[in-house]
């Protein structure tokens, strides 16, 4: 069931990584699960793009899925440890995790359930896709890694870790991608960048438990919108451009910082000025640390990202309804994407923030305003065919202990 899912998700903004280090920042096993699917996009690009290797996007985005799960499971035991464990009892682990998770994934569309089985157990299932993440894994730990060495650089057996790190990553440098990362150019400035919206908190001017950063709420907005895809039976080009247009669809903050929709909306004529600047810093700042032929998809991820839009031959039709796009254009070639859908999932997540913290007891009229406005326009809504008011209405009903996150 999608919504025990999500709550598992959020448990991983509690989850807080380096706990054995001095950190500067606060460091999440959320954080890292996005930024590691970030750093899995660009490396699976290289390998298609400049060594022509086809990679199976559903297995990817799914394997992301699925080990970001098992590590909700397994919780936080420190790498040498797990590794151990894997190497040891792998098989029984597995079982375990699966056991967990049966249920969770009840209901869920094209397969999930036994995907999920097939990645932990079939050892030829996904093998491409397992190694792009494996390295994805190791170079979002690299680039945290790089925050605690500079902070505590004295902390005994700090420099076994850092072998180790690069030993990983060293072992993944026939992927093109890790190449060209590990030059910490163009390519490393577009994953820096991403990794920035860690240290951007949503709902910044009000005090919030447990804490998200953009980054985190753009991940789960991806993983939602991809499972309510599968429901709706999507091609597998359209699954693809939900999944990816949720994980990079608030990438301009980066550039402009998080503006608040009162902000937005108080003085007239304001918000189309604000996406005018982002649009440009895209085009000159961000746009540029990627290839030229990655830009246009990119643009296509973060520009009108809340339209359900389509394209025919090379033009972008935008506001394309549900039954057309379902009916018609349910196929690669028209690049399907469902903006409504990644918009209400967006809207979901940040209603599911403000009232866990409310039901944590840490709460301010920011947060209180906030949920209200949110529920009352999504409590009886349907969008794109999913009934997103049961959805929020589970959220808002559900009553948990502090223990539970």
């Amino acid at each position: 069931m999608l919504e025990n899912l999500i709550e598992r998700f959020y448990e991983a903004a509690s989850m807080n990584r380096w706990n054995d280090h001095i950190r500067p920042v606060e460091l999440t096993e959320l954080d890292k699960q996005a930024h590691k699917m970030v750093i899995a996009y660009v490396i699976a690009k290289f390998e298609e793009s400049d060594r022509n290797i086809q990679i199976n996007w559903q297995n990817l985005i799914e394997g992301g899925i699925f080990e970001f799960l098992h590590r909700t499971i397994l919780t936080d035991i420190k790498p040498p440890v797990f590794h151990k464990m894997m190497e040891e009892k792998g098989e029984d682990l597995n079982k375990y995790v699966i056991q967990q998770l049966d249920t969770d994934m009840n209901g869920l569309g094209n397969n999930f359930k036994e995907n999920f089985k097939k990645y932990f157990f079939d050892h030829n299932y996904a093998k491409v896709e397992k190694r792009i993440l494996k390295a994805a894994h190791y170079m979002a730990t690299n680039w945290e890694f790089k925050i605690i060495y500079h902070t505590s650089p004295f902390i005994y057996g700090i420099e076994e870790t850092k072998e180790s790190i690069e030993n990983q990553i060293e072992d993944h440098y026939d992927l093109i991608g890790v190449q060209k990362i590990s030059l910490e150019k163009k390519s490393f400035g577009f994953i820096d960048l991403c990794g920035q919206l860690r240290f951007q908190e949503r709902w910044a001017h009000s005090p919030r438990l447990p804490k998200t950063s953009v980054l985190g709420h753009m991940y789960i907005v991806a993983i939602t919108s991809y499972l309510l895809s599968l429901d709706n039976n999507s091609c597998q080009k359209r699954l693809y451009n939900n999944f990816f247009t949720g994980l990079f669809h608030d990438l301009p903050e980066v550039l402009t910082k998080d503006i608040i929709s009162p902000i937005k909306t108080s003085i007239k004529g304001l918000e189309g000025i604000i996406k005018d600047y982002e649009e440009d810093q895209m085009k000159n700042r961000l746009l540029p640390l990627l290839p030229v032929s990655w830009r246009k998809e990119m643009r296509y991820f973060t520009q009108d990202e809340f339209e359900n839009k389509i394209k025919i031959d090379g033009k972008i039709i935008n506001g394309v309804s549900y039954d057309d796009l379902n009916n018609l254009y349910n196929k690669d070639k028209f690049y399907p994407l469902d903006g409504k859908i990644i918009k209400a999932c967006d809207k979901l997540t940040a209603f599911i923030e403000a009232d866990l913290s409310i039901k944590h007891g840490i709460t301010s009229k920011h947060l209180e305003e906030g949920r209200k406005n949110i529920y009352e326009k999504f409590k009886n809504k349907n969008v794109s065919g999913i009934d997103f008011g049961k959805l929020f209405n589970y959220f808002r009903d559900r009553s948990f202990k502090i223990d539970d996150f």
